[in-house]
C-alpha cells in the first residue's frame, strides 16, 4: 500500500515490465521541486528505462532523490545533462512557471521532454512549444497522472473503447486535495508560480473530460476560483471549477480544491464520473471512504446491470512503457502531442476568465 495521506509525495508503484534493452533510454532529471517527480521515475524505471544523472539547485533534494534512485548521478549544472549525448529524455518537476522554459532547452539539446502537470503557466509558453516541438521533431510529454497513474482510470477507457456504456455524452471529475501547509514550500502559495488552481490541478480534470469524451477541443462555459480558508495567502486559491463544451457534443464539469479534511484516509477523495447513453461509471480512484482504505475501485451500471471492479492490479501502467518506446522508436502512441496542449491551453483559459468567488 502507497503512502497516500499528502498527495505531494504520492508515488504509484506498480510491476517491473521493462520494454527496452538496458541503457537503451537514458532520463536526465532536472527540477526536483515537487515529489511528482518520484511516481514520474517509478513509471520510468519500471519500463526499463535509467535514471541517469539528476540536478537540482538544492543538494538536499538530490541526496534524497538518490535515498530512491541510488544509480542517477549527480550532475554539476543543468548544462551537464543536457549536453550528454546518452541521455534521450529529460523528466522535471521543476517549479510550473519553469517548466516551459526548462522544455524548450530540453528540445533544442535534441532531447525529449517529460513534464509534470502543469506543463505550462502561460499561452505564450504553450506557443513557444508548439514551434519548438515542430522544429525539432522531439517530444513533450506530460504526466497527467490522475488518469495515467491510476488503475482505475485504465481500467475505465477499457470499459469504454469495449462500449460498455455506449457514447460518452457528459464527464463530471471531482479532484480535491489535502493541502498539508507545513510541507509546501513558500513559491506554492503565490499563483504567479503555479498560474492558479484550475492551471494547476484543472488541467488534469480537462485532459481527461477531453480523452473520456474522445473530443479533440472544447469550449469554456463557465469558471470560477475562490480564496475560501486561506485568507493569509491572498495570491492563492482554494477553489476552482469550469463547465465545459466538446467539439462533438458531450460536456464536461470539474471542481478542485484544497480543502480536504485530516480524517480523510488519503490526500484526496478523486473521483470521476462518465455518462454514457447506454449506463454510466464512477471511479474513486484513491479511497472507498468509510469501506476500503485500497483505492482504484471502478463503478459501472448498464443494461446488463451493476458491477463493482477492483481495478488495483489488473492492467498497471501502459503509458510508461509506451512512453519509452517514443524515446526508444521516435514514434507517437504514449500521448496525443496536441491533445497534451489543447488541455493545458484550455485550463490557463478558464483560469483567466474565471469568477473570483468571496468568502462568505
Amino acid at each position: 500500500m502507497q503512502e497516500k495521506s499528502n498527495g505531494q509525495f504520492y508515488a504509484p508503484k506498480g510491476k517491473a515490465q521493462p520494454v527496452c534493452a538496458p541503457g537503451e533510454c537514458s532520463v536526465g532529471i532536472i527540477g526536483l521541486d515537487h515529489g511528482h517527480i518520484y511516481g514520474m521515475c517509478n513509471g520510468l524505471s519500471e519500463s526499463g528505462a535509467e535514471i541517469a544523472m539528476v540536478y537540482d539547485r538544492d543538494p538536499a533534494k538530490i541526496a534524497k532523490f538518490r535515498e530512491a534512485h541510488p544509480e542517477a548521478i549527480p550532475a554539476s549544472s543543468e548544462d551537464e545533462i543536457l549536453r550528454d549525448g546518452s541521455i534521450t529524455l529529460i523528466a522535471s518537476a521543476i517549479i510550473p512557471c519553469e517548466r516551459g522554459p526548462l522544455g524548450m532547452r530540453a528540445l533544442k539539446a535534441g532531447k525529449h521532454f517529460f513534464s509534470d502537470k502543469p506543463p505550462f503557466t502561460a499561452q505564450a509558453q504553450v506557443d513557444e512549444a508548439r514551434r519548438v516541438v515542430a522544429e525539432t521533431g522531439k517530444m513533450y510529454a506530460v504526466y497527467y497522472s490522475e488518469r495515467l497513474h491510476v488503475e482505475a482510470s485504465v481500467y475505465a477507457q477499457r470499459l469504454i473503447e469495449d462500449g460498455a456504456i455506449g457514447k460518452v455524452v457528459h464527464i463530471s471529475g471531482w479532484g480535491p486535495h489535502r493541502i498539508s501547509i507545513d510541507q509546501r514550500p513558500a513559491w506554492f502559495f503565490d499563483g504567479a508560480n503555479f498560474g492558479g488552481i484550475i492551471v494547476d490541478l484543472g488541467c488534469h480534470q480537462i485532459e481527461q473530460i477531453l480523452f473520456y469524451s474522445g473530443a479533440r477541443d472544447a469550449t469554456i462555459s463557465s469558471s470560477h476560483t475562490a480564496n475560501y480558508k486561506f485568507p493569509k495567502y491572498p495570491a492563492f486559491e482554494d477553489f476552482g471549477d469550469a463547465h465545459l463544451l466538446m467539439d462533438n457534443g458531450a460536456s464536461g464539469y470539474f471542481s478542485v480544491n484544497w480543502l480536504t479534511p485530516n480524517g480523510l484516509g488519503a490526500w484526496g477523495d478523486g473521483r470521476t464520473f462518465i455518462q454514457g447513453t447506454e449506463g454510466y461509471i464512477e471511479m474513486r480512484k484513491y479511497i472507498d471512504i468509510a469501506n476500503d482504505p485500497e483505492g482504484d475501485h471502478v463503478y459501472l451500471v448498464n443494461h446488463n446491470g451493476e458491477y463493482h471492479f477492483k481495478a488495483a492490479g489488473t492492467c498497471g501502467f501502459p503509458f510508461f512503457g509506451k512512453l519509452v518506446r517514443d524515446c526508444v522508436d521516435n514514434t507517437r502512441k504514449a500521448q496525443d502531442q496536441e491533445l497534451v496542449f489543447r488541455a493545458i491551453e484550455l485550463a490557463i483559459e478558464a483560469e483567466e476568465k474565471a469568477i473570483r468567488a468571496g468568502a462568505r
